[in-house]
């Protein structure tokens, strides 16, 4: 299983960054490869992606979610990845977004790309594309959803 850590430093506030990060339906208009998402309830996700000429849906769940700190998720069929995304609070308006990722590739394309870092560069590339996205709304959030999800054993 290859893992995966990125971060980037957006110019919004913390619950600026958190809400619109919780806008899952917004993340094909910022990463790359991810052609739709639609928020089934509370914690499940369907996603639809398109990766290398490979079309693959799958479901995924949250798996721990609070305010302003973090969105943790799993999935539950198709390609096998886990992660977690954290806001840290570096001044009024500057938050540190950092995505932590393990992923089990299928096939020998996708262990190719685990192996050269493709992977790595991929998820670097959507989060400065991410950071363009927030930034160039006028730190304006699309929505925002401000549940808290418990952890499993928690």
């Amino acid at each position: 299983m290859g893992n995966t850590t990125e971060s980037v430093d957006v110019n919004v506030d913390v619950t600026t960054a958190y809400n619109q990060w919780t806008q899952f339906e917004s993340f094909p208009q910022f990463m790359d490869g991810v052609d739709e998402i639609r928020q089934l309830d509370a914690t499940h996700t369907h996603w639809v992606t398109s990766i290398g000429g490979v079309k693959r849906e799958f479901d995924a769940t949250i798996t721990e979610q609070h305010p302003d700190e973090r969105v943790a998720w799993t999935t539950e069929n198709g390609p096998t990845h886990a992660g977690v995304v954290t806001f840290h609070r570096l001044g009024d308006n500057e938050t540190r977004v950092t995505a932590q990722m393990d992923i089990d590739p299928e096939g020998f394309a996708e262990n190719v790309a685990d192996k050269t870092g493709v992977i790595s560069r991929r998820v670097k590339a959507d989060m400065a594309r991410f950071k363009e996205f927030i930034e160039s709304r006028g730190g304006q959030e699309t929505g925002a959803w401000r549940g808290d999800v418990a952890r499993p054993d928690a």
